[in-house]
């Protein structure tokens, strides 16, 4: 039997795909009230992969990823999924959502998405939501799986995730191992910070 050990904390990423650039900003708001400090905000980036979005959001769409600096254990991702609906929700009008908010983990060797759809390679966490390993690390940069939607493959996108990568392997080497249970938070170089 192998033993049993926590993980690392790992670092939350938010992927928004959007039109209108203060619901985005707006968004950010919320999010940085929740979650804290933000320390990667990526540049906006056009999002014409799919028009899947376009009936609800409208076009053209942009897409922006952020990261944030407090490190959390990555089996909350299925309440931080339930909590970014529920921001889609407020700040929808007529029942549309006017921005679509992806939340994940990106640890040293993968990047995990959250989702409300149940696909053969992805894992039920409860509470209606998914986990899926979008991405893996390989010989200095994240890969894609077969599975993998085409602009988290783009080399935009895994540039993105090279960098935040970079910035959470310098966090990782002063943060504490996780100890009890998934009730505590860790900010680099601050020890545990509790809810």
């Amino acid at each position: 039997m192998g033993q049993i050990s926590p993980s690392h904390p790992s670092k939350l990423i938010i992927g928004l795909i959007y039109r209108d650039i203060l619901i985005k900003d707006e968004s950010v708001s919320f999010l940085k009230k929740r979650f804290g400090k933000i320390d990667f905000q990526g540049p906006e980036l056009d999002f014409n992969y799919t028009d899947y979005y376009f009936p609800e959001l409208g076009a053209p769409l942009k897409r922006a990823f952020i990261s944030f600096d407090q490190l959390r254990p990555e089996d909350e991702l299925a309440e931080i999924k339930l909590h970014t609906n529920k921001l889609e929700e407020r700040l929808s009008v007529k029942g549309k959502r006017r921005i679509n908010i992806d939340p994940g983990f990106l640890s040293g060797g993968k990047l995990i998405l959250a989702t409300t759809k149940d696909q053969c390679h992805r894992v039920y966490l409860g509470k209606g939501i998914f986990a899926e390993v979008t991405l893996f690390y390989k010989q200095k940069t994240f890969n894609p799986w077969p599975w993998t939607y085409p602009d988290y493959q783009s080399r935009e996108y895994l540039e993105t995730f090279n960098s935040i990568r970079e910035i959470y392997q310098k966090q990782i080497k002063d943060a504490p191992r996780l100890s009890k249970g998934p009730s505590r938070r860790f900010t680099a170089g601050k020890g545990r910070k509790p809810l």
